[in-house]
């Protein structure tokens, strides 16, 4: 969270409250929160936390490069704090959980020249689908 914060810092932001308690919850391994989630969570440390805010402040935080927000085709939009390694997400196709991965031999994906329609890539995004632990063990 601190490193966050100072990135933030940095770039000249004020460090408000309400940008620290969403900096608090956008901390740890696999972390794919909804803007309600990111609510919700942040409203523990500031009940007073406004939804027009953590929108607002998410928005930011998509824009400078310090959250990727990203959609599973399903559910809501997710925010991943997880931006400094390249990495992809495996999702789960019943109760939607999301982990981030680093599969081997992505590096190598190509499309072909005449596929490309004149895009000029930036990155790849990959999502993996499948059964989470839990999913795949409930009765069917």
């Amino acid at each position: 969270m601190e490193a966050l914060l100072d990135r933030l810092r940095a770039r000249g932001m004020r460090i408000t409250p309400q940008r620290r308690a969403i900096a608090d919850v956008l901390v740890g391994e696999h972390v794919h929160l909804s803007a309600e989630d990111v609510l919700a969570r942040a409203r523990v440390a500031l009940p007073e936390l406004s939804q027009a805010t953590v929108y607002a402040t998410l928005t930011e935080l998509v824009a400078l490069g310090e959250v990727c927000e990203i959609t599973t085709g399903d559910g809501p939009r997710r925010f991943d704090p997880n931006v400094g390694s390249s990495h992809h997400h495996l999702v789960c196709r019943s109760c939607g959980a999301i982990r981030d991965v680093e599969p081997s031999g992505v590096s190598r994906l190509h499309v072909a020249d005449d596929q490309l329609a004149g895009y000029q890539l930036e990155r790849a995004d990959i999502t993996f689908r499948g059964l989470c632990p839990d999913c795949a063990a409930a009765p069917s």
